[in-house]
């Protein structure tokens, strides 16, 4: 089954960190958006008639904003158009910012999965991070949804920023674990070009690479000791509560993103719709990635992709993805990362421990020159 993920472009404030698409918008403006994306979705499953999900994501930008109805719209649409069987359906949403009886109507019309944008359970902390809600909002939040029916609730954190410290970081795991949260997704911050801190890195005071890797970890521990487990990089969830949508762009299975800045691969090809709202609602058409250097679809990608999850890169799955294992010369690659206890090693799967996930990329890259 596939995944759709429609990308909702709209917020009230950018945060400084943040480099997705987003800009503000009128009630006009959202109301012909979601028009528009509800004739997209028409106009694909026309050209595409075995296409099918079983998850849908709304993403932003700050999909709540759109407000319960639209968002019902929305689904009803996906749900019509793509029968979105036995679905996993989340919605990204800003604590500060819920209309009233936000909930209720996205339960009845199948949402089953919430997934808040906390970033810090500290206010000076969200105030660094310009964040607009407060700690309380964000429990009430939650307990709103829960009682609305919407038990799967997952929690966004930010990690190793200017002025977080070893004991704001347990803070602020411990209010997602007293506050019932299923799933935790941990990110280090980055900074983006085009964003106010990458305008202002120099005043940052920015904390040193000892102390990121000391933060990450000490959040692998902290979330292990509370019951969650780690299955990707950044993403941690209690048993059976792994989010199944981004779980698809890991294990390389193909999805739709519909949307100005959103990414999809399907049929073997990536492709992306330029971030451009305007450009969007006029009709424009997705750009496909031609000029990629490791092939969409490819072995090499999957191994890329793969080495993201706890799991790994697993002989069962590259026979049945590929019909063949995990190559020789992989497997003798890895051994001086295995030595250095960046990456462990059986029959069955090559997969990255939490200190090799803090230098995935280079370990990654220099895994992929054994292909």
């Amino acid at each position: 089954m596939n995944g759709l993920y429609l990308h909702v472009p709209f917020c009230v404030q950018k945060c400084p960190y943040c480099d997705f698409f987003s800009l503000r918008a009128t009630e006009e403006q959202m109301e012909s958006y979601t028009d528009f994306l509800i004739l997209t979705m028409k106009k694909w499953k026309k050209a595409h008639p075995d296409f099918f999900c079983d998850t849908l994501y709304f993403g932003g930008g700050t999909p709540s904003l759109l407000g319960a109805k639209r968002l019902c719209r929305l689904t009803n649409a996906a749900r019509t158009e793509f029968h979105l069987t036995d679905a996993e359906i989340t919605v990204e949403v800003n604590p500060g910012e819920i209309p009233p009886d936000f909930f209720p109507p996205l339960f009845e019309a199948g949402v089953n999965r919430i997934s808040l944008g906390l970033q810090s359970a500290n206010p000076e902390e969200l105030s660094f991070l310009g964040r607009r809600h407060t700690p309380q909002q964000a429990a009430a939040a939650m307990a709103e949804a829960r009682r609305a029916g919407i038990q799967n609730i997952s929690l966004d954190l930010i990690l190793a920023f200017p002025g977080q410290t070893d004991d704001s970081l347990k803070e602020s795991i411990r209010f997602c674990c007293e506050n019932g949260a299923s799933h935790v997704s941990a990110y280090l911050l980055q900074i983006e070009p085009g964003t106010l801190f990458f305008k202002n890195r120099s005043d940052l005071n920015l904390p040193a690479e000892e102390e990121v890797c000391k933060r990450y970890l000490l959040a692998c521990e902290e979330l292990k000791s509370a019951g969650f487990s780690q299955y990707e990089i950044s993403n941690f969830a209690k048993p059976g509560y792994e989010g199944r949508h981004n779980l698809k762009y890991w294990n390389q299975e193909e999805y739709l993103g519909l949307g100005p800045s959103a990414s999809s691969y399907y049929n073997r090809k990536r492709f992306y719709w330029p971030r451009s709202l305007r450009g969007f609602l006029m009709g424009e058409t997705p750009v496909e990635e031609t000029d990629r250097v490791i092939p969409a679809g490819s072995f090499a990608e999957y191994v890329l992709l793969r080495l993201r999850l706890c799991e790994g890169l697993t002989e069962k799955g590259c026979f049945n993805r590929f019909s063949h294992g995990i190559s020789s010369s992989l497997r003798e690659a890895a051994i001086p990362y295995e030595k250095a206890g960046l990456l462990t090693q059986s029959p069955q799967a090559l997969a990255l421990t939490p200190r090799g996930f803090l230098v995935s990329n280079s370990l990654i890259e220099a895994l992929l020159e054994a292909l």
